[in-house]
């Protein structure tokens, strides 16, 4: 593994410890969730002009809602971040966009509404582009999120304020979600995990469009433990989330308890030549599981057929795309940044062909990651291919530029999860050459989120981890 960089954190000694720990500390007795939330808000005053991950805080309703928690909850009063895009019935929450700048919904979304009656606490609602349009986090109401390990670098998108909140001790846990990477990708940039969980194990998708698969919610923490007690916080049917289905028998995080042993792992660097590696993130990723297979895992170079994943994944995520924020009014339209302008027209320009071929094609690439399964229990390849990039840069240019460039490019890592239903997660496994974390993605089974789990909790063990928080740093 690279080397870890040196790192500090001024905050306060409860920031600094990770979310199963004060939980623990809160079911003792002994701190309470005052404490707590005196802590939370202490640190996010002292980062947030530094990360600007957290750009809408809620302390009095945060206060307000002490004495509804219970001390046996689930979560027991651990303070989170909702992502931008998520509604909190009483906050400020604008999608990023400047038509909705002062939007205050009457009625949360129905996940919010578990994660409190299991004992969280909203503090905030985390930064993300506009309708979550982006891997890199920044938009015309609230600016841009800074990377904590390097604040002039992009904390990835679109959950980067999430991210960077995590990762500079903010909150214990944040609410993030996922169509292009949107969980996976600032996971990997600001060296926390991230999962990507299969459709409705979070609830159904955005509230006008509740079947939808392709967009969904999931948990982002410091380490994977922490993830897994998240994931248990969301899980359960709920009848407002037509595609929700019930919780497993045993809880996630006891499961996290048992790392996998023995684990088989099929990697792939380019997916076939679908994506782009840096030779940097490419010897980074190698090198981590050069150690797993030296302390007991079967690891092997190997991709399942994904032959038309690009032009499936692609119209999967321009109907969406035209089916909502294409259909606001002028009012929102008119705002608009050019990158979702140009999402929409996709999504408004398909065929239906172009929907008979992509529902054709989505089945054929899941049957071939079935039968990949037959030999492996994950796929493992980069969550992104490339370092973050300065965070003045809306997206970098994969191949040659030109007006042809494509932004979705360097997110092509995220299209096989996201196509397939299948669960994915960033886990930490390394640092670049300059001090920025690196995440490997590993892929599992349907439904599969405690083998995944598992297998996250044993790579972390393997690798060091967890590697924060920390004191946001300027280089």
């Amino acid at each position: 593994m690279s080397t870890v960089p040196k790192t500090q954190f001024s905050g306060p000694d409860l920031c600094k410890m990770s979310a199963h720990e004060v939980v623990a500390f809160l079911k003792a007795k002994k701190v309470s969730p005052a404490e707590l939330l005196d802590a939370c808000f202490a640190r996010i005053e002292a980062v947030e002009p530094q990360v600007n991950a957290m750009p809408t805080i809620c302390k009095d309703r945060a206060y307000a809602a002490l004495s509804a928690v219970e001390g046996a909850s689930m979560l027991a009063g651990v303070p989170m971040g909702i992502k931008d895009l998520t509604e909190v019935e009483g906050v400020r929450t604008t999608m990023g966009t400047l038509g909705l700048a002062d939007q205050i919904p009457t009625k949360s979304d129905p996940l919010v509404t578990r994660l409190e009656a299991n004992g969280g606490i909203v503090v905030g609602k985390t930064n993300t582009p506009e309708f979550g349009a982006g891997g890199n986090t920044f938009n015309a109401v609230f600016g841009r999120t800074r990377n904590p390990w390097d604040v002039s670098k992009n904390a990835g998108g679109s959950s980067g304020g999430a991210a960077a909140s995590l990762a500079s001790g903010e909150v214990w846990l944040s609410h993030g979600s996922d169509l292009a990477g949107s969980v996976r990708t600032p996971a990997a940039y600001c060296g926390i995990v991230g999962l990507r969980p299969s459709p409705g194990r979070a609830g159904g998708g955005p509230g006008p469009m509740k079947f939808h698969t392709e967009g969904v919610q999931g948990p982002m923490a410091r380490n994977v433990r922490d993830c897994a007690l998240f994931m248990d916080a969301m899980s359960g049917f709920d009848p407002a989330s037509p595609i929700s289905f019930p919780q497993p028998s045993q809880s996630f995080f006891e499961t996290t308890q048992r790392p996998a042993k023995g684990y088989r792992i099929g990697y792939s660097a380019t997916l076939n030549g679908f994506g782009t590696i840096s030779p940097q993130i490419d010897a980074i990723l190698r090198g981590a599981l050069d150690r797993l297979a030296k302390n007991g895992a079967e690891v092997e170079d190997h991709c399942p057929d994904l032959n038309g994943l690009d032009q499936t994944y692609r119209v999967l995520r321009a109907m969406l795309w035209a089916a909502l924020p294409g259909r606001a009014p002028e009012a929102l339209t008119q705002h608009y940044k050019a990158t979702l302008k140009g999402n929409i027209s996709v999504g408004q320009n398909l065929t239906i062909n172009d929907v008979y071929d992509m529902q054709l094609t989505r089945s054929a690439i899941y049957d071939s990651m079935i039968g990949f399964f037959d030999t492996y229990d994950v796929l493992a390849c980069p969550v992104v291919g490339i370092e973050a990039g300065p965070v003045e840069e809306e997206y970098p240019i994969i191949g040659s530029p030109g007006p042809d460039a494509d932004y979705l490019d360097w997110l092509r890592y995220s299209f096989l999860s996201t196509t397939t239903g299948l669960p994915a997660m960033s886990v930490p496994v390394g640092f670049t050459k300059d001090g920025m974390p690196v995440g490997l993605q590993i892929i599992g089974k349907p439904r599969g989120e405690t083998e995944l789990f598992q297998i996250a909790r044993a790579i972390e063990i393997e690798m060091g981890g967890p590697f924060g928080p920390i004191d946001p740093i300027t280089k």
